[in-house]
């Protein structure tokens, strides 16, 4: 079959990103734990799902998740290189998610066969990526980068391009970043709390699940 070119592919992130609107990013522990834990997720209402390959358990997680056949997209994240991004499509990732793209990552991720967003962190970055071809990006770390002003900066050059900021985002301003005309989901852990996993507390998952989307 052949690999769809990338502008279906970005558009194919973008709509995802605009389904999904709140991005759950997991490390997880154990495939069991991811498959609960995705579970709760889609009980609150989530559509998408980001497990980071910061653990071992990460790829088995995404193979568990993808088989339960759950109303959930499950991507992988914290994508470093092409060996990790082969072997999270092996697993059955549905998208690919990097926190940022050395050229490297770039190439391979334009031949990726399935939706990407790849990550950057500045105007130079973006510029690069932009030339590739790349119109869906990941914005990390965005609190630490300068958060919503930075996105409203980037706004002017860059109208045309589309963002999932992460990193430093809570509860509390997830909506002001939603708000801009260039985010149509932003991503954080603050609905995953690592407590909450270790403890099995789904309910409280699928409770700040629920809130995150204004449920």
């Amino acid at each position: 079959m052949n690999t769809p070119d990338l502008a279906t592919r970005q558009h194919d992130a973008l709509n995802l990103l605009r389904r999904a609107r709140i991005m759950p990013v997991l490390s997880l522990a154990s495939a069991e734990q991811g498959l609960a834990c995705a579970r709760a997720l889609a009980a609150g209402g989530l559509s998408a799902i980001e497990v980071t390959l910061r653990t071992p358990a990460a790829l088995a997680a995404i193979r568990a998740i993808r088989d339960a056949g759950l109303a959930l997209t499950v991507g992988a994240g914290t994508v470093l290189d092409a060996a990790q991004l082969d072997a999270a499509i092996a697993h059955g990732a549905e998208f690919i998610v990097t926190p940022g793209t050395p050229p490297a990552l770039a190439d391979a991720l334009q031949r990726a066969p399935l939706p990407v967003i790849p990550g950057a962190a500045s105007a130079s970055e973006i510029m690069a990526l932009h030339a590739r071809g790349f119109r869906t990006l990941k914005f990390f770390p965005a609190a630490a980068i300068g958060g919503i002003a930075a996105l409203k900066a980037l706004h002017g050059p860059f109208a045309e391009l589309s963002f999932c900021p992460t990193g430093g985002i809570g509860e509390h301003d997830a909506k002001d970043y939603l708000a801009l005309p260039n985010v149509p989901c932003v991503g954080g852990s603050w609905m995953v709390k690592k407590d909450w996993l270790d403890a099995g507390d789904w309910a409280a998952v699928s409770a700040s699940a629920r809130r995150s989307l204004g449920g």
